[in-house]
Formats: C-alpha cells, sequence, structure tokens
C-alpha cells in the first residue's frame, strides 16, 4: 500500500479544511514545496495534491504552486481541484504531473470522463467524496443524487482504475479512518481504492493495508504531529 501525504492548497498556501468548510481552514505553510521536501526526506513515494479553489470556483489558480511541489519533490504527484476540461488534463500532464483526479467532472460530465480515460488511461483517476451516503461535488459543498454504490459501479463500468475515496465527516477531523467503508468497498469492486478522511494512526494504516485497499492519504495527523509519516511508510510497505 503506497502512502500518499497531502497538500491542500488556498492562495498558495498549505491549509487544512475541518469536514470540507472553507470557512474552517487553518493555514500551515505558505510555501507547500517546503512541505513537499519533508515529505521527501520522510521517505514519501508520493504525493497528493488538492487545489481548494478550483475544486470550489473550477479553473487552476494554484497551477504554479502544484509545479513547484512536483518539480521540488521530484515524487509522483497527483492532483485534483478545478480539473472539469481536456485543456486543463492536458496542461497539468504536459507540464509533468503524474495523475490527476476528476471529481465534480467525473459526475456531471461522463463524455469529458470517457475521453480522459481513453486518452491518458491509468493517469486519471476519479474523487469519491462522500457525504451521508451520496457523492459529492463543487468543492463538497453540494450533494450529487448518486449513492457511493451507484458511483462505484459506474465507474468501474466506464474503465476508470483509481478512485479516490473520502469519507466527508472524517476529513481533518482526527477521528480515524471509516475502516467499515473501505473494507466494503474494496471487496465489491476491482478498481484501486485510494482512502482518505481521517487517516490518523498506525492501526488505521495496518488495517486498510491488510484490507488490500490501494493507497491512504494523511493529511492533518501529519500537520499536527499526531501520527509520524515515516513509521506509516514503513507500515503501509
Amino acid at each position: 500500500m503506497t502512502i500518499l501525504p497531502a497538500i491542500d492548497l488556498f492562495d498558495g498556501k498549505a491549509v487544512r479544511l475541518f469536514k470540507g468548510d472553507y470557512n474552517e481552514m487553518t493555514v500551515y505553510h505558505s510555501k507547500p514545496e517546503e512541505v513537499a521536501s519533508d515529505f521527501c526526506r520522510r521517505g514519501a513515494e508520493a504525493v497528493h495534491i488538492v487545489d481548494l479553489q478550483g475544486a470550489r470556483d473550477g479553473g487552476t489558480p494554484n497551477f504554479d504552486a502544484v509545479i513547484r511541489i512536483k518539480t521540488q519533490s521530484g515524487l509522483p504527484c497527483e492532483v485534483g481541484g478545478g480539473i472539469r476540461s481536456m485543456e486543463t488534463i492536458d496542461r497539468y500532464l504536459d507540464a509533468g504531473v503524474d495523475r490527476v483526479i476528476l471529481g465534480t467532472a467525473a459526475v456531471q460530465n461522463e463524455a469529458l470522463l470517457n475521453e480522459a480515460v481513453n486518452k491518458y488511461g491509468d493517469k486519471i483517476a476519479v474523487g469519491a467524496d462522500v457525504r451521508d451516503g451520496r457523492i459529492a461535488v463543487k468543492g463538497w459543498i453540494e450533494k450529487s443524487d448518486l449513492t457511493t454504490d451507484d458511483f462505484f459501479a459506474r465507474m468501474q463500468t466506464l474503465g476508470v482504475r483509481h478512485i479516490i475515496c473520502t469519507d466527508i465527516s472524517r476529513d481533518g477531523a482526527l477521528r480515524g479512518a471509516n475502516l467499515r467503508l473501505y473494507r466494503i468497498l474494496s471487496k465489491k469492486y476491482s478498481v484501486c481504492i485510494t482512502a482518505s478522511g481521517g487517516v490518523s494512526t498506525l492501526s488505521d494504516v495496518r488495517e486498510l493495508k491488510e484490507m488490500g485497499v490501494y493507497g491512504a492519504i494523511i493529511g492533518k495527523a501529519y500537520y499536527e504531529g499526531k501520527l509520524d509519516l515515516a513509521q506509516a511508510i514503513e507500515v503501509a510497505r
């Protein structure tokens, strides 16, 4: 299993939200590329990046910060948030980003998702952001009509290989991962699942690894010093 430490971007800074609430934002570092360098020192093998402004409003306002993270860390990077056109997908991948994540677009624009998967294959992931059993969109502000199962089944049928699944109620709350959710999904679907939201203990990491998920994203637990990143990486290996 791969541990993906996370950098969420707002105004070019590394921040974290509490349960997806933009009004409850903590700024952790003004230079996110330095955070990525610390990830490297601790043995990280990849970085998960979210442009929170892009997720909420569309567009790529933190594009330059994303590329600085990629360039300075030299690590494989995946990025999501505001990626709603082939032009944006092309721009990120042409600039050296390793994988892009479609969130709102995966729910609302199946033609774009199909085109992207056909063109780029495994370089395309989708985000399944779950709130009260349904998929949320537009920076987690709105809930769609799709249930988690509806979404996973649809993505698997369309040939998507990577799904980053976030339990919004756990995100930034340091309450532990929703292990039951990931256990059910990993048994039911053959896609590569990355668990996100609340991963905050070595026990979380160990149990996710044992159930065979592809990856686990660590965010606030790293920033608050609640989880040693190097130890988590070792357990995941």
